[in-house]
């Protein structure tokens, strides 16, 4: 671990945002499956009422800040009129083979105020240029031109490492693309990333989950741990991707028991917006081109949740040092503190305590180690007017942008 290392200005905005919303959405929509072979017909891409604003309306009125795209999965087939394949929405039926999936989307985007990233699955198990390496490189970086030039700012542009176990892409020329037309987008997991992938598809950061790394895993289906380029930066935060269906990526008819609690969601919420990590949550548009309307429900409850338990804090702070004391107005129930540190800066605590004075004493309520951007300790209640971090072990001058109370019914 880089003790010292530092996020880019990109990194730091990107942490900020903490949540966001994964669609996947394309030809397994229509076949009810998750890995197509590339062998569907396009005839059978047609969501005749896709209404991309009610994607992003929902996830700006959840609390989501971004919202990525699969714009080209597995199967090879492209929400956009490439030039590079038919093997698109050009040869569907959707608006008379005249649409373009990520244009709408991205426009939506915009125009709800989220940022909008894509993903294009390296793998291609439906381009016949596919086993020969060089000329599937060519058809790769152009189809990767057209998305990085053609749809404005991105946020980022997501890897996806599934099945391309122990094939070799041109990573420097994918990677100087990036560079060249979107270079302050988050590049996820491959190549020379500036985030990373957690390593599960549960959602959960490890804790702790410090935000350097020189290794991560590449895919589900591998316990191999990606070798990334030179040059990728210590600072390397994660991000937890999670399906709100349980293990369906995309839509499935009568699957809608697999919606996950709220209270699952929430605990997922804990373990990776709250361990310091990013949670990406997947909701899948189904046949008809819209979120169905429980998940809807289902993630506007989740959003409002988050926003009643943390939108006011009963007293906070900041402040540098070994030793920050939070004093409340009066003696009331406390559950929740959330820490955030100064990670501009760097991470710099390693191991603190939090404690609370009660009844003439300071007791203590939870120890921990990384804070990182967030850190969110849940604790029995406890009355007080007074809590307080020590910083037992740190890398220079602990540095807290943000120590807040709460108090969760």
């Amino acid at each position: 671990m880089n003790e010292l290392a530092k996020p880019s200005p990109q990194q730091l905005a990107w942490q900020d945002m903490e949540l966001g919303m994964f669609c996947h959405f394309g030809m397994n929509t229509f076949c009810d499956q998750e890995w197509g072979d590339g062998t569907d017909s396009a005839e059978i891409f047609n969501p005749e009422q896709l209404d991309a604003r009610q994607w992003a309306r929902t996830a700006k009125r959840a609390g989501f800040k971004y919202l990525v795209l699969t714009a080209k999965h597995h199967d090879g087939f492209c929400l956009w009129p490439t030039k590079t394949t038919d093997y698109s929405v050009k040869s569907s039926p959707w608006r008379g083979g005249k649409g373009d999936v990520v244009r709408e989307v991205a426009d939506a985007c915009r125009e709800e105020g989220l940022q909008f990233g894509l993903y294009l699955s390296p793998w291609d198990r439906h381009e016949p240029c596919y086993p020969d390496k060089e000329a599937y490189d060519d058809f790769y970086a152009e189809q990767l031109t057209e998305l990085l030039t053609g749809y404005g700012p991105l946020v980022e542009v997501w890897f996806d490492g599934a099945g391309s176990q122990g094939r070799e892409y041109d990573w420097n020329r994918i990677i100087g693309l990036v560079d060249q037309y979107q270079p302050d987008a988050m590049v996820f997991n491959m190549g020379r990333p500036t985030i990373r992938w957690v390593g599960n598809e549960d959602g959960v950061a490890p804790y702790p989950c410090w935000n350097t790394a020189t290794t991560a895993r590449e895919s589900m289906f591998t316990s191999d741990m990606m070798t990334w380029m030179e040059g990728t930066p210590a600072w390397v935060p994660a991000e937890c991707d999670v399906p709100i269906r349980k293990r369906h990526w995309f839509w499935h008819p009568d699957d809608e028991a697999s919606l996950r609690s709220l209270e699952d969601v929430l605990d997922i919420y804990y373990r990776s917006v709250g361990h310091g990590a990013t949670l990406l949550l997947n909701i899948s548009p189904d046949n008809r081109g819209l979120l169905p309307e429980v998940d809807v429900e289902r993630v506007i409850e989740f959003g409002d949740e988050i926003r009643r338990r943390f939108g006011q804090p009963v007293g906070q702070t900041s402040g540098e040092g070994t030793e920050l004391l939070l004093k409340l107005e009066y003696i009331q129930p406390v559950n929740h503190v959330i820490i955030m540190e100064d990670i501009a800066h760097g991470e710099r605590v390693r191991e603190y305590v939090l404690e609370a004075y009660s009844q003439g004493e300071w007791k203590e309520l939870v120890r921990g180690s990384a804070i990182g951007h967030k850190k969110i300790d849940r604790f029995d209640t406890v009355e007080t007017d007074q809590l307080r971090v020590r910083i037992l072990s740190s890398v220079e001058q602990p540095l807290i942008r943000n120590l807040a109370a709460y108090h969760v019914e």
